[in-house]
């Protein structure tokens, strides 16, 4: 019997970005220079993939320093960022440690840093619980900076001086719900000072843009990504609101229900900004088991940004 068509339209930008570049990269260069293992403090990215291929060359990854024994293995800090307080117990153990934090990560915490040695009460826009959160809020003494997460927190907000008030944003939000955060912290509080350029970060930017415009001409939204990521998750959130009848977070093609997905005729596949293409690619091989697939690039625009290696990397013999 003939399989019945099935376009696929991939969305691009997707995929990493340059700060899970960079953070991959961190790790891999310092088991290349240093030997196994390396300790990673947290999921150097979210994604089981990725983690799972650098356990495999040596990576150990662990919740707390007090997991490393002593010695004078490197301890890598994830692109998510930390709390002040975890280099400064690094220090304390003398720890060998790499910052792998995003560099757009360390634009939110030296605005945040700024705005408070200014005077400045601090409000971040972001998720709880989310480590970039975390860290964060970390970057200051407890109680500088008040987590708000809907437009609804911002009717609640309680603030020292109306006029003395700065925001921050987590950097893989939804654009769309993000900006409606802002303009109801603007409404209530016009003397509220915000970044010079916006935090949310291009490559969460791009890949939404990219949702958007095949949103109205699919069946189903496929969005590849760790339910643990937020940009990945905010993608499904963005299809779903522009048009798409279903959007699903998968991790890998085994995670597909295949009895979920008859009859389609168009789909849409995108990836989170810490998941690999090989994972795409592998979905796109599974759909052809089942349709006579024809794929289609959608590039809404090219992306060229990249970020050098930590200091301690790039001087480092090879």
């Amino acid at each position: 019997m003939s399989k019945p068509p099935l376009t696929v339209l991939l969305a691009a930008p997707r995929g990493f970005c340059a700060g899970v570049v960079r953070a991959i990269d961190i790790v891999e260069r310092a088991l290349a220079l240093y030997g196994a293992p390396v300790y990673v403090r947290h999921e150097i990215v979210h994604n089981k993939f990725v983690v799972d291929d650098l356990k495999a060359k040596g990576a150990i990854f662990i919740d707390e320093l007090d997991e490393i024994p002593a010695g004078d293995r490197p301890v890598i800090f994830s692109a998510h960022g930390v709390p002040k307080a975890v280099p400064a117990a690094a220090s304390l153990r003398r720890l060998f440690q790499i910052d792998a934090t995003c560099p757009l990560v360390t634009k939110v915490h030296m605005e945040a840093q700024r705005h408070h040695a200014e005077g400045l009460e601090i409000i971040l826009i972001g998720h709880r619980h989310h480590p970039e959160v975390i860290g964060t809020m970390g970057q200051l003494p407890e109680g500088a900076i008040t987590l708000i997460e809907t437009v609804d927190d911002v009717a609640a907000l309680k603030v020292r001086d109306a006029g003395k008030l700065a925001y921050v944003t987590q950097t893989t939000l939804s654009v769309d719900d993000t900006r409606d955060i802002i303009v109801a912290l603007q409404q209530r509080f016009p003397a509220i000072r915000g970044p010079l350029r916006e935090d949310i970060c291009y490559a969460t930017t791009n890949r939404q843009e990219a949702v958007k415009s095949i949103a109205d001409r699919i069946d189903l939204l496929l969005v590849v990504g760790a339910p643990n990521s937020s940009n990945s998750k905010r993608l499904v959130e963005v299809g779903e609101k522009n048009g798409c009848a279903r959007a699903l977070l998968v991790q890998r093609a085994s995670d597909l229900n295949w009895a979920e997905l008859a009859g389609l005729r168009t789909i849409g596949v995108t990836a989170g900004a810490s998941a690999p293409e090989i994972l795409v690619n592998e979905i796109v091989d599974a759909f052809r088991s089942t349709y006579d697939v024809t794929v289609e690039n959608v590039v809404l625009r090219e992306e060229n940004v990249s970020f050098k290696l930590p200091r301690e990397l790039r001087d480092a013999a090879p």
